[in-house]
């Protein structure tokens, strides 16, 4: 029997059974991590263009191998070196970023998954250069990210941030609030996030409208969407909404997506949500329509930097309500990434197709 060898080089917060689930998949697997090698690597680097990410990679990676340590298990890896077990890795599995220079020391390296979906920030990796197959957890935490958008809608609707700023107050004070039922929520993307979203909008009795990528003519009652807009009628689609979501990836064609015509073309009592990524909106113009009152209100997990510079007058506006970037981190996410990466691998080791492949051409 052929040993598969998978690597993991950033497990990052993955559950203490992780490596066992892998394992599991099929007696040919053999799962090392990687991890802690890694981070020590990163740590002699340094924090590189993006600082912020890099240092928080570390301290997660060395924060894991400490846990696991203490827990007194065996990491199969005690005295090797990174680049010996890049050597014989054929799988591997990553989280935000992976060792440079992977194709030269990884030589028998077929296939990169990663823990994410977005892979803009990957787009200039050697990885894509067509030698291994790279897939992602597309999928993995759609409903959690459906779940933030509703609770974002919710409490825009109701004014969360208001009632939350009464009580630490102690000022009882009754407002008109908006009831969501009969509203007609508009999301531009129908992939996996935004399908449960239809779903959900759907199910507290709003009228749900869309854009599908490659609609070609308006469609009607289709599945949970009362109306599919074609991408090229988005002004349309966006005139009838009162909450917009914003659930597609970051490609050329979706970089500021969203701009002053878009804005400009909602109504001023509607509300966006982005939970997708922050370079879809142009956010400079999108603080100035809330600002000057194009629009009523935003809802936004991610943003064109992060973290939200401290400057960003985005902190300090009323009708914004802000998360960072953790729309689909939930109790139960690393159990889902699992899933879709063990149902992947059973495809691998048995010679079936991958699902789940990401392409530069495609962005996603």
């Amino acid at each position: 029997m052929k040993q598969v060898n998978v690597l993991v080089v950033s497990k990052l917060n993955m559950h203490e059974e992780f490596l066992k689930d892998i394992e599991a998949v099929d007696p040919s697997v053999s799962a090392r991590d990687a991890s802690g090698l890694f981070a020590k690597e990163l740590r002699q680097e340094g924090p590189g263009e993006n600082k912020w990410t890099t240092e928080t990679m570390i301290a997660a990676l060395e924060r894991d191998t400490q846990e696991e340590l203490a827990r007194g298990v065996d990491s199969r890896t005690e005295g090797r070196s990174l680049d010996s077990l890049l050597g014989e890795a054929e799988v591997m599995f990553a989280n935000l970023i992976w060792p440079k220079n992977i194709l030269a020391r990884a030589p028998r390296l077929k296939w990169l998954h990663l823990s994410g979906t977005g892979i803009d920030r990957y787009l200039g990796s050697e990885v894509f250069g067509g030698r291994i197959v790279v897939t992602n957890s597309r999928g993995a935490v759609a409903v959690p990210i459906a779940e933030h958008v509703m609770a974002l809608t919710f409490s825009l609707a109701k004014d969360m941030p208001r009632l939350i700023q009464n009580k630490g107050d102690k000022r009882w004070e009754r407002f008109i609030n908006i009831e969501l039922s009969g509203k007609t929520m508009g999301v531009v993307g129908m992939g996996a996030i935004g399908s449960n979203l239809t779903r959900m909008a759907k199910g507290i009795g709003m009228r749900v409208i869309a854009t599908r990528r490659h609609a070609m003519k308006r469609e009607h009652d289709v599945g949970y969407v009362d109306e599919v807009f074609p991408f090229t009628e988005l002004l349309g689609m966006l005139k009838e909404s009162d909450f917009v979501a914003l659930a597609l990836p970051l490609t050329e064609e979706s970089r500021k997506l969203i701009g002053e015509k878009e804005l400009r073309a909602m109504k001023p009592s509607a509300y966006i949500i982005n939970v997708s990524r922050g370079p879809i909106i142009d956010q400079s113009v999108l603080v100035r329509a809330l600002k000057e009152g194009w629009i009523a209100g935003a809802g936004l997990d991610v943003f064109e930097r992060e973290p939200l510079p401290a400057e960003s007058e985005l902190w300090g506006m009323p009708n914004v309500i802000l998360s960072p970037h953790m729309a689909g981190s939930t109790d139960m996410r690393d159990r889902h990434v699992t899933q879709v990466f063990a149902n992947n691998l059973k495809r691998y080791v048995s010679g079936q197709p991958l699902v789940n492949v990401v392409t530069k051409e495609g962005g996603y």
